[in-house]
C-alpha cells in the first residue's frame, strides 16, 4: 500500500539501481547520503524559481528513497543510523520542499499575494503534521495503519496529500506555466486530505465499538 509513483512509474527503475548498487557494492547509507544531497539541490533548486531543475532532481532522490531501504533488506546491512537518517529525512523535508517552492514563484515571475503565501504554509504545515499524528494514533488505538483498514483507504494512500502525489500536483501547474497554481493546488488538496482522514478516524473509534477492527488486506 503506496502512493500512485513508487506503485506503477518507478518500480523497475529502484529494482535496477538496487541491483547495480549491490553489484558495485554500495552500501544502504551512501546512497542516503547521495539522496539526502539531492534533496538539499532540489530545495535550493525551488526556492531559487529553477522549478524543471528541482523536480527533475527530486524525482531522482525519491527515487533513491526507495531503493536504500530495499538494498538494506536485500544485503541484509540495515543499521539504526540508516533507519534514523532516512526516516528524519523523510519527516522533515516535505515542508521545506513546499515552502521553498512557494518564495520560488516569486523569482520565476508568478509571485503568491503575501496572505496567500502564508495560507498556503499554515495549510501545508498544519495538514502535514496533523495527518501524521492521525495516522499514528489510528495504528495506537486500532493495531493497523490507517491506510489498510478497508479498500477506500488503502486506494485513497494511492493519492492523499503526501510527497510524491504533492509532486505530480506541482509537475502539472508547472507544464501549464503556473507554479503558483500547483502549490495552491497542494495546499487545498492538503486540507481536504486531512478531511477525509478525520471522517476516517471517527468512522473507525464507532466502527470500534461493534467489536475489534480487521484490515481487508487480512
Amino acid at each position: 500500500v503506496t502512493d500512485l509513483l513508487t506503485k506503477y512509474l518507478w518500480p523497475r527503475w529502484a529494482l535496477a539501481l538496487t541491483r547495480l548498487a549491490a553489484r558495485w557494492g554500495i552500501s544502504p547509507n551512501q546512497i542516503t547520503a547521495l539522496g539526502t544531497i539531492l534533496c538539499i539541490v532540489a530545495t535550493v533548486a525551488f526556492w531559487h524559481g529553477w522549478f524543471w531543475t528541482g523536480l527533475a532532481t527530486g524525482l531522482f532522490f525519491m527515487v533513491l528513497d526507495t531503493v536504500d531501504g530495499k538494498l538494506a533488506r536485500c544485503t541484509i546491512t540495515s543499521s539504526a543510523l540508516g533507519n534514523a537518517w532516512d526516516h528524519g529525512i523523510d519527516l522533515v523535508h516535505p515542508p521545506i520542499w513546499w515552502w521553498a517552492w512557494a518564495a520560488g514563484c516569486a523569482v520565476y515571475g508568478r509571485p503568491l499575494a503575501d496572505d496567500v503565501f502564508w495560507a498556503v504554509m499554515a495549510a501545508m504545515l498544519v495538514g502535514y503534521v496533523a495527518q501524521r499524528l492521525i495516522e499514528g494514533a489510528f495504528i495506537v488505538r486500532f493495531g493497523m495503519h490507517i491506510h489498510v483498514w478497508e479498500r477506500f483507504d488503502s486506494d485513497f494512500r494511492l493519492v492523499t496529500a503526501r510527497r510524491n502525489p504533492n509532486m505530480v500536483i506541482l509537475f502539472a501547474g508547472l507544464l501549464i506555466g503556473r507554479p503558483d497554481w500547483g502549490i495552491v493546488a497542494v495546499a487545498i488538496w492538503t486540507i481536504l486530505s486531512l478531511v477525509v482522514h478525520l471522517v476516517r478516524l471517527g468512522q473507525a473509534m464507532s466502527a470500534r465499538r461493534h467489536g475489534p477492527l480487521r484490515s481487508w488486506l487480512a
